[in-house]
């Protein structure tokens, strides 16, 4: 019989380290709906085993055991039904690490990255910083859902300056988890312009309406050998100030050039209570991410029917993730008046959609990983401000 978790609970992180509730960005009268953590305390299982470990007393060098690859494996075979092998399995220190990696195993300064936009911030920075260039895909937004524009694809993939592209999924920010097919056809594509998959995976625990996430290289064992998946427990259970992920690379040559990266950067050693919150919470706390993802759909299915008696901000209803994508575009306000309008009227603070490149124009990204009582009370404070410009 497993616990119950209380996601009602308040996690009261205001007056903590808690980046979300920094009073620079955002005053004590504004509810933080930003940065892709949760407001929800860790499981039990976690807190007591690092509580235990503290006991210990002591703090040094780890040694790198093959548990952490073998919890890794056990919850992509649990979860989604991929038979991974631990021996795939190596650590990095955060999910965007992976990318960077990859980047510069599979590409040359002067090469391009495809993304498809809107796109998660760093991987702009990402590939900008490291002397690449951006090749973008525009998700189509159709008929209330994101659509991949394949033949769009297929050009940018075609281009033999493009070494690699950067796949998430499920989708930050649209919400998109692909179908096995769309997956299908993108790893075909890029066989075919020989393009190496780097594959964000970090939301893949949180996936709506009875559907399953589908991890890249399990479509197709050709696939599995043009990728690198990077995966981390953060984002279900919020843990990612303990800055631990995980990279998955089934062909072994493309592990040994993902590792030789990893050196590169002196980014190697494992960190005590990062490496101990994958092994426990892969291991033990299943239960959690299924309690959380119902919690989540209604709070989900709160906001859709917030919006439907609003003027001028449509969901995009998400089939992952708990971050909502908001077209806000009925508004009509330039994109720096509509965030101070979120945050100065309905005093919420979104993320800007804007920074997700200029697909974003016209929206907020709104994360709902919060308690009930959190969520009502900001979809009320939009409402009123909504009303209040009509």
């Amino acid at each position: 019989m497993h616990p119950v978790h209380d996601f009602d609970q308040d996690a009261n992180r205001r007056g903590t380290d808690a980046r979300k509730y920094d009073p620079a960005l955002c005053p004590e009268d504004v509810i933080p709906m930003w940065i892709a953590d949760t407001d929800f305390c860790c499981p039990k299982e976690l807190l007591d085993a690092m509580a235990e470990r503290v006991r210990q007393g002591h703090f040094g060098y780890p040694y790198n055991d093959a548990e952490f690859g073998q919890a890794v494996a056990h919850w992509q075979k649990e979860r989604f039904g991929w038979d991974a092998s631990p021996e795939w399995v190596d650590f990095a220190p955060g999910a965007v690490m992976p990318l960077l990696y990859g980047i510069r195993a599979f590409s040359a300064p002067g090469d391009k990255v495809l993304i498809q936009t809107p796109a998660y911030p760093p991987f702009y920075a990402l590939v900008a910083n490291n002397g690449r260039r951006v090749v973008r895909n525009p998700l189509k937004l159709i008929n209330g859902r994101y659509e991949i524009d394949f033949e769009d694809l297929e050009r940018g993939l075609a281009d033999p300056r493009t070494r690699v592209m950067l796949l998430c999924n499920p989708h930050n920010p649209t919400g998109r988890e692909f179908t096995p097919e769309e997956l299908r056809r993108i790893g075909e594509l890029c066989l075919k312009h020989h393009v190496f998959v780097l594959s964000d995976e970090i939301h893949g625990d949180i996936v709506y309406g009875g559907r399953k996430h589908t991890p890249f290289a399990a479509v197709d064992p050709r696939f599995a050998g043009n990728c690198c998946i990077a995966v981390n427990p953060s984002k279900t259970f919020n843990t990612a100030g303990l800055r631990t992920a995980a990279f998955i690379a089934p062909d072994p040559n493309v592990r040994t050039l993902m590792l030789e990266q990893r050196m590169n950067n002196k980014a190697f050693g494992r960190p005590v209570f990062g490496a101990l919150s994958v092994k426990v919470l892969y291991r033990q706390c299943g239960y959690y991410a299924d309690q959380m993802l119902e919690y989540l759909e209604g709070n989900i299915r709160l906001v859709e029917e917030s919006l439907s008696q609003c003027r001028g901000v449509r969901l995009v209803k998400p089939e992952a993730t708990y971050l909502l994508w908001l077209d806000c575009r009925e508004l009509g306000l330039p994109q720096p008046e509509l965030m101070r309008f979120m945050k100065e009227k309905a005093k919420i603070l979104p993320n800007d959609g804007e920074t997700f490149g200029r697909e974003g124009v016209g929206f907020v990204r709104m994360n709902v990983a919060c308690p009930r009582a959190t969520v009502e009370r900001a979809m009320s404070q939009l409402k009123r401000a909504l009303d209040k410009e009509a």
